[in-house]
């Protein structure tokens, strides 16, 4: 059997494991529903979730994956035990990957637009309703969409194609550096601004009458599923890493630095958001239309506005395209593991089939605008809801299950692979919390989620 590629570094594999964590939800959603759910207070509840919740199940798609050496669609062939049927898993694993991409993809083309929108000057003189027109109009044609759709997933299946060490690891280490320098730069921007200082003392001083303002149960839901969703867990994408790197280090560690590096980008991205929004009188709880429609107002009113709303898209898009090859890398793994392709194919058949499979979302904002779901929305925020609140807590719920259960890989198979090497090593006494109060409150996030989604409908 050919041997199985390995990241050339360590330090490769914690930028491509955070890479495939830190997306849109870290620099897009995170502002929002920490302006929406009471600043400070609401991060201190989210950072304490982040280690409860995310950390361990991390560490298990970590474990599965180094002591399988296989992506999602073999590992559980390798670690079940004879007879039973984890394996089944695999296609809900594969489904969440394609499913993600079908909506992303879309997404990323809006930042890289976004982009050369702000650096060609086309945002320039348009007052507030010019610019939310921008974003309006941009929507309704399906062309230019697919178009800039189209750049973006054939750029990310030509990095993965170079293979894991001279594509992936150098695109991705290359990426996650510059997103890493122009955060720096926009937050001494922010910083700097008149008036920000009040937007960073909601940012970082704790009020908790904020939060209990927006309703304890509230935040405490929020910050559980930010918290939970931000780390990309559930489908397997983390797995595929774990099963690129040795074992000179324990797994813990390593899961702590991704998920510091992931916690720093989001905080940092409030850094940027908060203050620049209290310097220009804006709400940073918008949603969607604050990367869109707020903050393009927003750099119009800055001195230098273009050259850093420039910088901040271009920041978005690294954001956006880092998780993609990640994902993409799974994809083409699923291919090779599954039926033996060589890394050719796989990119050309999943180029396609992406390509594909990402049109009913850009369709659905024109053409197929009248497709909608009630309690759910249009067709992309159908394929985000199946992903989000289904798939992710799922599949965190059958990894949880498998690493922990005598019936599945069983948890001191799983605590002797996680702490193989060096470095901080999983307790064994967090057995009964893994096995038994994990599983439930992953439960009550999927039941939450539905009672949240569909009680007004």
């Amino acid at each position: 059997m050919k041997e199985r590629e390995r990241f050339s570094s360590r330090l490769g594999f914690i930028l491509i494991s955070a890479g495939c964590a830190i997306g849109l939800g870290n620099v897009w959603r995170f502002p929002y529903i920490t302006g929406k759910y009471g600043g400070a207070a609401f991060v201190l509840v989210y950072l304490f979730f982040l280690v409860a919740l995310g950390l361990p199940i991390m560490v298990m798609e970590f474990a599965v994956g180094r002591a399988s050496q296989r992506s999602a669609a073999r590992s559980f062939d390798v670690l079940e035990p004879k007879g039973s049927k984890w394996h089944i898993f695999r296609y809900f694993a594969m489904a969440g990957n394609y499913l993600l991409m079908m909506f992303y993809t879309t997404i990323g083309g809006w930042m890289l637009s976004y982009f050369f929108r702000m650096a060609s000057g086309q945002f320039v003189g348009l007052d507030p309703a010019g610019v939310s027109g921008v974003f309006n109009s941009m929507l309704a044609q399906p062309l230019p969409m697919t178009f800039w759709m189209v750049v973006v997933v054939v750029a990310c299946f030509a990095v993965c194609s170079r293979g894991l060490r001279g594509g992936v690891e150098k695109v991705n280490k290359f990426m996650m550096l510059c997103l890493l320098v122009i955060m720096a730069a926009l937050v001494v921007r922010s910083l700097t601004l008149d008036g920000a200082s009040e937007g960073l003392r909601f940012y970082l001083m704790p009020d908790f009458g904020n939060m209990l303002q927006a309703g304890a149960f509230e935040v405490i839901f929020a910050a559980m599923g930010q918290s939970f969703f931000t780390l990309s867990l559930g489908i397997g994408a983390i797995a595929i890493f774990g099963s690129y790197i040795g074992r000179d280090r324990s797994l813990m560690g390593e899961a702590i630095n991704v998920v510091c590096l992931d916690t720093f980008v989001a905080i940092t991205a409030g850094l940027i958001i908060f203050p620049a929004c209290s310097a220009f009188g804006v709400s940073a709880g918008e949603g969607p239309g604050l990367v869109f429609v707020t903050l393009p107002n927003l750099f119009n009113q800055m001195a230098g506005g273009r050259f850093f709303g420039s910088l901040f898209f271009v920041f978005m898009t690294f954001a956006a395209l880092t998780t993609i090859i990640a994902v993409f890398e799974n994809i083409i793994a699923f291919a090779i593991d599954l039926f033996g392709w060589s890394r050719k194919k796989a990119v050309l058949v999943n180029l396609v089939a992406i390509l594909v499979l990402s049109m009913p979302c850009i369709l659905g904002f024109s053409v197929w605008s009248g497709i909608t779901f009630p309690g759910v929305g249009n067709i992309q925020d159908m394929e985000d809801f199946i992903v989000s609140n289904n798939l992710l807590p799922l599949g965190s719920l059958v990894y949880l299950l498998f690493c922990t259960s005598r019936y599945g890989w069983g948890f001191d198979r799983f605590l002797a692979e996680a702490n193989t090497g060096e470095g901080v090593k999983f307790p064994r006494g967090l057995r009964v919390y893994v096995a038994y109060v994990l599983p439930a409150i992953v439960l009550f996030i999927l039941i939450a989620g539905y009672i949240q989604k569909f009680a007004a409908v």
